[in-house]
């Protein structure tokens, strides 16, 4: 591919003549940078500016920082940049974007990888969106900024001016500017010890000085708790930066941590001759055998260059004096990585004490023997399985021994043969649902008990019956070995409060059903509270729509009003001023609303009430079947959702009574078979009954929240957590035409119920007993 200067400078030219002369000054560099593709790229790009009636000055400043871009973090990050101009150009001026590209070179050149230069131009859009007047100064002084903060750093700096002083927008200039006492203290607090990319050709001397040889290390964000290093396509991916380590009378530098890591993850690509295999292994096994293969490598590493065990040694002793572990087999498993790297050093347990001295014993045989690695972790996995002391995997991978990786690089993985063909591909992934008749079922299913994962399911559309006879009624086989389908996956973000961000698809929604019930018994309900139904009767006469209504006493209606205009003409005959609003217009009174009633159906409304032989579900199902029916006497479309959780991978979401299924015998058995257990996750079950409503075409929506207690999962030890989350749920919910409402029968719910839902979006139900009668009330007031 060949491509002509002359091909772009006219067009160019027609725009400003001095873009010419940029170009031509620019040309050649960009050309000893860039492949002929990535040119023909960077001039479309600069055709394109020009389009865009901004000015000759974006299309200068894009020409001449694009070269040096593209020389820091490759061709392809170039369309990223002019994506980024092109989502600014309807949001902000041609200057601002012209700061922009010159901002460009000096990001590239501090943050020193390709996706972090992108995540750089993601926040440029979002402050855009959020605080665009400090846009401008922050770019200004993006040199500075950047020369002291990462881009995660940079993040939270700048999201903090702009929740900050959102509504004030002279402070919010100051900020943006680092005129303000506020943006420098925030500065001091996300500034980090020591910046990757400032020590990034002192770590590559430093690794090729040992292995004589060249690693490829890129810096990454580390802008989240578990954070681990890790080694990807050969490439050391490397936090962005790090500080200090251990107590203030023995800090280790962050340099000294950069080349403890640096060391560790390079010691993994010399050492290491061929991955292990992952299979047939659990996640703990496989963790505590790249616990001993980081002390495999570590081995041949110091036996090469005795220097690193006194550097390793010296971060294992810092972990070793914290003795206040989230797990108490963590403290062990740290002592025994010091003693696995340091012969001397011992502890009080025979049984531990004699596998260390017999790794020592064979390590020297068996060092380049990946396999001794297996041996050896399975080993002491069973030795802490047979004291029921494994911890989580979640602990484990937070194993305080703060230069190693995450040991991705140590495993190897099966994976798909794509020359099977594509035919075997789907039919080994795809489940197969069919419907058959009962014939079939009879003649040709192989196996009734088939589980979830079975690769072809029948569905009986008609119950089937056996051919012996269950005492005096016949048990379908539906009825003893049917299961109820589940949904497909629905994944929805959750809100993140302590570094202000959405935690993209984190939790995981799944629609099931429940066993039906005795619809008889919803019928009871409404035997036993007779004279609330009587309450309800008359809610209905009240609010159901009064249909076509005529409005008189109307100046420009649509028809004569007789009566008005015969008083009007006597008012005139009289001499006396007539009154002008003799028309009427007819007018269709309906109700444009939709309702779905979320239940809390966690373990806790399995519990009777103080003073009461009735549980909390059991109060719940009379007070949904209740609102039930007042809203079904009214008219309105309406639902009743329940929900209940089992961490953020399993929020169970039961569909008792959906918009277009009328309120009849199979409804009500779902309401008799409502069930309560697990969790409550809030947030996400909102978000999932939002997503119902928003289907609908009335124009006000109520999500309606019955719950017994805060937001808590098993998950979520932070209890602001969920609580925060839902919050965010009710403003999402909001911006989008839904009221989001809750009845709580928690009756110590002021500590937080106020701060999600809002000062008058709230009950609290201080006697439980009268929840049926007060939800049907609470419901009118709402839709009145």
């Amino acid at each position: 591919m060949s491509i002509k200067l002359e091909d772009y400078e006219e067009y160019l030219e027609d725009i400003a003549p001095e873009i010419r002369d940029v170009l031509e000054g620019t040309f050649q560099e960009a050309a000893r940078v860039m492949s002929p593709a990535g040119l023909q790229d960077y001039l479309e790009g600069a055709k394109g500016l020009c389009g865009l009636g901004r000015g000759k000055d974006l299309v200068i400043s894009y020409l001449q920082e694009m070269p040096l871009v593209a020389k820091e973090c490759g061709e392809d990050v170039v369309e990223d940049c002019l994506q980024a101009a092109m989502k600014l150009s309807s949001m902000t001026s041609g200057e601002v974007i012209a700061l922009l590209f010159n901002s460009l070179p000096t990001a590239s050149r501090r943050l020193g990888d390709a996706q972090l230069l992108r995540g750089y131009l993601t926040l440029i859009h979002q402050l855009a969106g959020t605080a665009a007047r400090g846009l401008r100064p922050m770019l200004n002084h993006i040199d500075e900024l950047l020369s002291k903060l990462t881009l995660s750093g940079l993040r939270r700096w700048a999201n903090f001016g702009a929740q900050a002083y959102r509504r004030d927008f002279e402070n919010l200039t100051k900020y943006f500017s680092l005129q303000s006492q506020d943006a420098q203290a925030m500065l001091q607090q996300e500034r980090r010890g020591v910046l990757f990319i400032d020590v990034q050709r002192k770590l590559n001397f430093y690794l090729r000085a040992l292995w004589g040889r060249d690693f490829f290390l890129r810096p990454t964000g580390a802008d989240y708790t578990d954070f681990r290093p890790y080694i990807d396509n050969l490439i050391i991916h490397m936090p962005d930066a790090v500080d200090d380590v251990g107590p203030d009378d023995n800090k280790v530098p962050g340099m000294e941590l950069y080349r403890a890591t640096a060391a560790h993850m390079a010691a993994h690509m010399a050492y290491t001759e061929s991955a292990i295999s992952a299979e047939m292994m659990s996640p703990a096994q496989m963790w505590f055998i790249g616990f001993l293969e980081d002390a495999r490598i570590e081995y041949k590493a110091s036996n090469d260059f005795p220097g690193l065990k006194k550097l390793w040694r010296t971060l294992l002793r810092i972990t070793d004096e914290d003795d206040h572990p989230e797990h108490p087999t963590m403290l062990v498993l740290e002592h025994i990585a010091l003693m696995l790297l340091d012969s001397i050093i011992s502890i009080d347990d025979e049984e531990i004490s004699a596998y260390v001295k017999r790794y020592h014993e064979e390590i020297e045989e068996k060092q380049d023997d990946q396999n001794y690695s297996w041996h050896m972790g399975v080993e002491l996995f069973n030795l802490f399985s047979a004291r029921k002391a494994v911890p989580s995997l979640r602990i484990l991978e937070r194993i305080r021994i703060p230069y190693r990786d995450d040991n991705r690089y140590v495993w190897e993985f099966a994976e798909f043969d794509w020359n099977q063909g594509i035919e075997y591909i789907a039919a080994s992934q795809q489940q197969v649902r069919k419907y058959v008749s009962a014939v079939e079922m009879a003649n040709e299913v192989d196996c009734e008990l088939a589980g979830d994962d079975a690769q072809e399911i029948w569905i009986c559309s008609t119950e089937f019956m056996p051919y012996e006879d269950a005492g005096e009624a016949t048990v379908s086989f539906n009825e003893m070995w049917g299961k109820e389908p589940v949904s497909q996956p629905y994944h929805y973000h959750e809100w993140d409060y302590q570094i202000q961000l959405h935690r993209p698809d984190w939790a995981t929604v799944y629609e099931r059903r429940q066993a039906k019930g005795d619809p008889e018994v919803i019928d009871k309900i409404l035997t036993e509270h007779r004279p609330i139904a009587h309450r309800i009767k008359q809610i209905i006469d009240l609010l159901s729509p009064e249909g076509v209504q005529r409005q008189r006493g109307m100046e420009d209606g649509d028809e004569i009003d007789i009566n008005a205009a015969v008083d009007a003409m006597i008012s005139i005959r009289m001499g006396e001023q007539p009154n002008p609003r003799i028309t009427m217009r007819n007018v269709l009174k309906n109700r444009d609303l939709s309702v779905v009633v979320l239940l809390d159906l966690s373990e806790s409304t399995n519990e009777p009430i103080g003073g009461s032989e009735k549980t909390v579900l059991e109060l719940t199902r009379e007070a949904s079947s209740l609102v039930a029916t007042a809203i079904n006497g009214i008219g309105d479309p309406f639902a009743i959702h329940g929900f209940a959780s089992d961490g953020r991978h399993e929020v169970q979401y039961y569909r008792f009574k959906d918009f277009n299924q009328h309120y009849d015998d199979d409804a009500k058995a779902r309401l008799a078979g409502m069930e309560g257990g697990l969790s409550t996750r809030m947030g996400a079950a909102m978000r999932h009954a939002g997503h119902h409503l928003l289907k609908r075409p009335e124009r006000r929506k109520l999500l309606l929240i019955v719950t017994d207690g805060e937001p808590a999962d098993i998950d979520e030890r932070d209890p602001q957590h969920l609580r925060y989350d839902t919050k965010k749920a009710v403003e999402e919910l909001y911006s989008k035409g839904v009221l989001s409402y809750c009845l709580t029968l928690d009756p110590n719910a002021d500590n937080y119920v106020k701060r999600i839902f809002g000062a008058n979006n709230y009950t609290i139900v201080d006697n439980v007993d009268k929840l049926p009668e007060q939800l049907p009330v609470l419901f009118a007031s709402l839709t009145s």
